[in-house]
Protein backbone atom coordinates (compact mmCIF):
# COMPACT_ATOMS: atom_id res chain seq x y z
CA UNK A 1 0.00 0.00 0.00
CA UNK A 2 1.67 3.33 -0.95
CA UNK A 3 -1.68 5.15 0.25
CA UNK A 4 -2.17 5.40 4.30
CA UNK A 5 -5.43 6.61 6.32
CA UNK A 6 -7.46 9.49 5.63
CA UNK A 7 -7.77 12.43 7.23
CA UNK A 8 -9.11 16.24 6.99
CA UNK A 9 -5.92 18.74 7.10
CA UNK A 10 -5.89 22.50 6.52
CA UNK A 11 -4.17 23.77 3.70
CA UNK A 12 -1.72 26.47 3.03
CA UNK A 13 -1.35 27.08 -0.46
CA UNK A 14 1.99 28.82 -1.77
CA UNK A 15 3.18 30.33 -4.74
CA UNK A 16 5.84 28.17 -6.22
CA UNK A 17 6.97 26.10 -3.16
CA UNK A 18 7.26 22.86 -2.61
CA UNK A 19 7.74 21.24 0.67
CA UNK A 20 9.75 17.81 1.32
CA UNK A 21 9.65 15.60 4.44
CA UNK A 22 12.36 16.44 6.96
CA UNK A 23 12.98 19.91 5.59
CA UNK A 24 12.67 23.20 7.18
CA UNK A 25 10.05 25.74 6.25
CA UNK A 26 10.30 29.14 8.00
CA UNK A 27 6.24 31.41 7.55
CA UNK A 28 5.58 34.53 8.26
CA UNK A 29 1.55 34.43 9.07
CA UNK A 30 0.11 38.15 8.37
CA UNK A 31 -3.81 37.39 6.71
CA UNK A 32 -6.58 36.70 8.58
CA UNK A 33 -7.53 33.11 7.32
CA UNK A 34 -4.13 31.96 8.39
CA UNK A 35 -3.89 33.69 11.42
CA UNK A 36 -6.87 31.33 12.43
CA UNK A 37 -6.05 28.88 10.76
CA UNK A 38 -2.65 28.82 13.19
CA UNK A 39 -4.70 29.43 16.05
CA UNK A 40 -6.69 26.17 15.29
CA UNK A 41 -4.01 23.84 14.48
CA UNK A 42 -1.94 25.06 17.73
CA UNK A 43 -4.92 23.80 19.85
CA UNK A 44 -5.00 20.29 17.66
CA UNK A 45 -1.49 18.39 16.79
CA UNK A 46 0.14 21.48 15.18
CA UNK A 47 0.27 20.04 11.85
CA UNK A 48 -1.23 21.85 8.29
CA UNK A 49 -0.47 20.67 4.63
CA UNK A 50 1.63 22.59 2.19
CA UNK A 51 0.54 22.97 -0.72
CA UNK A 52 2.54 24.48 -4.30
CA UNK A 53 0.13 26.78 -5.43
CA UNK A 54 0.97 27.66 -9.46
CA UNK A 55 0.35 31.63 -10.12
CA UNK A 56 0.09 31.26 -13.86
CA UNK A 57 -2.34 28.01 -13.96
CA UNK A 58 -4.18 29.43 -10.72
CA UNK A 59 -4.39 25.73 -9.49
CA UNK A 60 -3.33 23.86 -6.45
CA UNK A 61 -1.15 20.77 -6.60
CA UNK A 62 -2.71 17.41 -5.74
CA UNK A 63 0.23 16.23 -3.47
CA UNK A 64 1.99 18.07 -0.83
CA UNK A 65 3.47 17.87 2.20
CA UNK A 66 2.42 18.03 5.87
CA UNK A 67 4.30 20.83 8.05
CA UNK A 68 4.47 20.49 12.01
CA UNK A 69 4.66 23.49 13.98
CA UNK A 70 8.03 22.83 16.12
CA UNK A 71 8.39 26.76 17.42
CA UNK A 72 5.87 29.50 16.72
CA UNK A 73 5.93 33.58 17.91
CA UNK A 74 3.28 35.56 17.78
CA UNK A 75 3.88 39.93 18.05
CA UNK A 76 1.37 42.42 19.47
CA UNK A 77 0.44 43.18 15.77
CA UNK A 78 -1.06 39.47 15.46
CA UNK A 79 1.21 38.48 13.34
CA UNK A 80 3.51 35.53 14.09
CA UNK A 81 6.62 33.79 12.56
CA UNK A 82 7.01 30.34 12.78
CA UNK A 83 9.43 27.31 11.90
CA UNK A 84 7.52 24.30 10.92
CA UNK A 85 8.88 20.81 9.77
CA UNK A 86 8.31 18.36 6.56
CA UNK A 87 6.80 15.47 7.67
CA UNK A 88 4.65 12.86 5.51
CA UNK A 89 3.62 13.37 1.85
CA UNK A 90 -0.33 13.59 1.18
CA UNK A 91 -2.85 13.89 -1.46
CA UNK A 92 -5.68 15.75 -1.80
CA UNK A 93 -8.62 14.37 -1.85
CA UNK A 94 -11.32 16.74 -1.24
CA UNK A 95 -11.82 19.95 -0.44
CA UNK A 96 -14.49 20.43 2.30
CA UNK A 97 -14.32 24.16 3.46
CA UNK A 98 -12.94 26.69 1.75
CA UNK A 99 -13.88 28.94 4.92
CA UNK A 100 -12.29 31.04 6.99
CA UNK A 101 -9.22 28.71 5.56
CA UNK A 102 -8.85 26.12 3.15
CA UNK A 103 -9.49 22.58 4.87
CA UNK A 104 -9.35 19.16 2.68
CA UNK A 105 -9.57 15.55 3.09
CA UNK A 106 -6.07 13.73 1.95
CA UNK A 107 -4.73 10.69 2.19
CA UNK A 108 -1.43 9.64 3.25
CA UNK A 109 1.52 8.67 1.05
CA UNK A 110 4.41 6.57 1.34
CA UNK A 111 7.05 5.13 -1.04
CA UNK A 112 6.34 1.66 -2.34
CA UNK A 113 8.15 -1.05 -1.17
CA UNK A 114 11.98 -1.89 -2.21
CA UNK A 115 11.88 -4.88 -3.93
CA UNK A 116 16.04 -4.43 -5.07
CA UNK A 117 17.79 -3.14 -1.86
CA UNK A 118 21.35 -3.70 -3.54
CA UNK A 119 20.47 -2.26 -6.52
CA UNK A 120 18.91 0.89 -4.60
CA UNK A 121 21.96 1.43 -2.68
CA UNK A 122 24.55 1.03 -5.75
CA UNK A 123 21.94 3.72 -7.60
CA UNK A 124 22.20 6.31 -3.84
CA UNK A 125 26.13 6.02 -4.41
CA UNK A 126 26.22 6.97 -7.55
CA UNK A 127 24.15 10.10 -7.23
CA UNK A 128 26.08 10.52 -4.09
CA UNK A 129 29.56 10.78 -6.12
CA UNK A 130 27.50 13.19 -8.60
CA UNK A 131 26.48 15.28 -6.31
CA UNK A 132 29.93 15.68 -4.38
CA UNK A 133 30.86 16.13 -8.02
CA UNK A 134 28.67 18.93 -9.11
CA UNK A 135 29.21 20.79 -5.48
CA UNK A 136 33.16 20.09 -6.22
CA UNK A 137 33.49 21.71 -9.58
CA UNK A 138 31.18 24.64 -9.06
CA UNK A 139 33.48 25.61 -5.84
CA UNK A 140 36.22 25.60 -8.56
CA UNK A 141 34.47 27.49 -11.13
CA UNK A 142 33.26 30.44 -8.68
CA UNK A 143 36.56 29.94 -6.85
CA UNK A 144 34.98 29.57 -3.39
CA UNK A 145 34.72 26.72 -0.94
CA UNK A 146 31.68 24.98 -1.77
CA UNK A 147 30.74 21.91 0.86
CA UNK A 148 28.08 19.21 1.78
CA UNK A 149 26.34 19.40 5.17
CA UNK A 150 28.17 16.53 7.36
CA UNK A 151 24.41 15.36 8.05
CA UNK A 152 23.37 14.31 4.41
CA UNK A 153 20.79 11.38 5.14
CA UNK A 154 22.34 7.70 4.37
CA UNK A 155 18.98 6.51 3.49
CA UNK A 156 17.96 6.41 -0.02
CA UNK A 157 14.38 7.62 0.71
CA UNK A 158 15.37 10.35 2.46
CA UNK A 159 18.52 11.23 0.61
CA UNK A 160 16.35 11.66 -2.29
CA UNK A 161 14.06 13.79 -0.60
CA UNK A 162 17.21 16.36 0.40
CA UNK A 163 18.13 16.25 -2.88
CA UNK A 164 14.87 16.92 -4.35
CA UNK A 165 14.72 20.18 -2.02
CA UNK A 166 17.83 21.37 -2.52
CA UNK A 167 17.81 21.55 -6.36
CA UNK A 168 18.94 24.75 -7.31
CA UNK A 169 16.68 27.65 -9.73
CA UNK A 170 13.29 27.76 -10.86
CA UNK A 171 12.94 24.23 -10.35
CA UNK A 172 9.35 24.05 -8.47
CA UNK A 173 7.60 21.94 -11.64
CA UNK A 174 10.79 19.28 -11.39
CA UNK A 175 10.42 19.63 -7.29
CA UNK A 176 6.75 18.74 -7.87
CA UNK A 177 7.04 15.44 -9.81
CA UNK A 178 9.85 14.38 -7.38
CA UNK A 179 7.66 14.93 -4.52
CA UNK A 180 4.56 12.85 -6.40
CA UNK A 181 6.87 10.08 -6.99
CA UNK A 182 6.37 7.00 -4.83
CA UNK A 183 8.98 4.73 -5.66
CA UNK A 184 12.56 5.65 -4.46
CA UNK A 185 14.15 4.35 -6.89
CA UNK A 186 12.67 6.34 -9.78
CA UNK A 187 13.17 9.58 -7.98
CA UNK A 188 17.10 9.11 -7.34
CA UNK A 189 17.45 7.81 -10.83
CA UNK A 190 15.52 10.89 -11.93
CA UNK A 191 17.99 13.15 -9.91
CA UNK A 192 21.24 11.31 -11.12
CA UNK A 193 20.13 12.18 -14.52
CA UNK A 194 19.81 15.31 -13.24
CA UNK A 195 22.79 15.74 -11.91
CA UNK A 196 25.19 14.17 -13.92
CA UNK A 197 23.87 16.47 -16.79
CA UNK A 198 24.79 19.13 -14.65
CA UNK A 199 28.33 17.85 -13.81
CA UNK A 200 29.36 17.69 -17.34
CA UNK A 201 28.44 21.14 -18.29
CA UNK A 202 30.34 22.08 -14.97
CA UNK A 203 33.26 20.09 -16.05
CA UNK A 204 33.27 21.49 -19.68
CA UNK A 205 33.39 25.09 -18.32
CA UNK A 206 36.19 23.90 -16.00
CA UNK A 207 37.98 23.05 -18.59
CA UNK A 208 38.04 25.86 -20.78
CA UNK A 209 38.57 27.81 -17.57
CA UNK A 210 41.78 26.08 -17.27
CA UNK A 211 42.64 26.06 -20.90
CA UNK A 212 41.81 29.87 -20.83
CA UNK A 213 42.23 31.53 -17.48
CA UNK A 214 42.37 34.73 -18.59
CA UNK A 215 39.13 34.55 -20.39
CA UNK A 216 37.19 37.59 -19.47
CA UNK A 217 39.56 39.74 -18.27
CA UNK A 218 40.46 41.51 -21.27
CA UNK A 219 38.03 44.21 -21.02
CA UNK A 220 38.24 45.03 -17.15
Amino acid sequence: MTELSVRELPLFPLPELVLFPKEVLPLHIFESRYRIMLQTVLESDSRFGVLRWDPITKEMAQVGCCAEIIKHQTSDDGRSNIITLGQQRFRLLEVIREAPFLTAMVSWIEDEAIEDQDELNQLSESVMTALKDVVSLTGKLTNSDTILPTDLPDLPRELSFWIAAHLGGPVAEEQQNLLEMINTTDRLQREYEMLDHTRRQLAARTVLKDTFPNAGKANN
